[in-house]
């Protein structure tokens, strides 16, 4: 077991053995609970990708989402009348 101190403003440093073990890194998200007996609970939030894109997949949705020259002429007209 390790001991942490909570800081002035509520943090918890978590030991750097403790990271390495967790592989954790600064901004990593994390979990908190409280058990029935009181006990803080802190665990990995596991954060997944729905779909890894590749470059090719990438520049179908970037050339999907480019509009056509009418529809850039349309757009400026409205802007312009806003």
């Amino acid at each position: 077991m390790t001991m942490t101190v909570l800081g002035p403003r509520g943090q918890v440093t978590i030991p750097g053995a403790l990271r390495k073990q967790l592989h954790l890194q600064g901004g990593d998200p994390l979990l908190v609970d409280v058990t029935p007996e009181g006990s803080i609970v802190l665990r990995p939030a596991g954060v997944y990708p729905i779909e890894i894109y590749s470059d090719e997949r990438i520049k179908e949705f970037e050339k999907e989402n480019r509009m056509t020259p009418r529809e850039r002429r349309k757009f400026a007209r409205y802007l312009r009348g806003r």
